[in-house]
């Protein structure tokens, strides 16, 4: 708690953090142990990430979730938190797929992505104006949402630069650093021949195995 007193969180998991802290104040005033005080963190419990589990609806059913704090976004993201961020929940992806006008039947393309609770979907967006360039959308289940780039300029102009200078961390910088291999490939075309396309091969398979899906 100190540490985040210090470094506080930007996206709206900052009100999970304010409301864990006031069910920490119960706590350390020993309030838990009667009904009432356990009834007031489970009231907490229930704004809290995704809400209360069935077991604890079932054993509280007359329990109403209190007020969630809604964060404001600052209205300068630092570049060295976004670096972080992305260190986090960020994916750098070589995306390879069939295609009828390649001479090699496969085309390829990069896209960097952010995803996140649909909660923080402002932040997503700020992302577009913070990075000019991208897009922002949500899931299919309005769940999450994603900021992503897609076109080669932007990642190559934009992107990349950008976290050469503020570096990614962490095992996450072998992937950014095969989508910059990936990248320097296709900028001199060597993607539209075979020899160039298996070094991009060679680069995805290094990748995180979620990633790695050939559409």
């Amino acid at each position: 708690m100190d540490h985040f007193e210090k470094y506080p969180l930007i996206t709206q998991k900052y009100s999970d953090y304010i409301l864990f802290k006031q069910a920490f104040e119960i706590v350390s005033q020993k309030e838990h142990l009667s009904i009432s005080g356990l009834e007031k963190i489970i009231s907490l419990r229930a704004s809290m990430n995704k809400g209360l589990p069935v077991r604890l609806k079932e054993a509280f059913p007359n329990i109403i979730p209190v007020q969630r704090p809604f964060i404001n976004l600052p209205l300068i993201l630092s570049p060295y938190w976004l670096a972080g961020f992305v260190t986090g929940d960020g994916c750098f992806f070589i995306n390879i797929f069939k295609s009828k006008t390649a001479k090699t039947g496969f085309g390829v393309s990069l896209i960097f992505q952010i995803t996140q609770h649909s909660r923080d979907a402002e932040l997503m967006k700020s992302f577009i104006s913070f990075f000019n360039c991208g897009r922002f959308s949500f899931r299919s289940n309005k769940d999450h949402s994603d900021f992503l780039v897609t076109t080669f300029s932007d990642i190559n102009d934009k992107i990349i630069p950008f976290f050469k200078k503020y570096e990614i961390e962490g095992a996450k910088a072998s992937d950014f650093e095969d989508f910059c291999k990936a990248a320097e490939i296709i900028k001199a075309k060597g993607h539209l021949n075979t020899k160039g396309l298996d070094v991009i091969l060679k680069l995805k398979e290094g990748k995180n195995r979620k990633n790695m899906k050939v559409i």
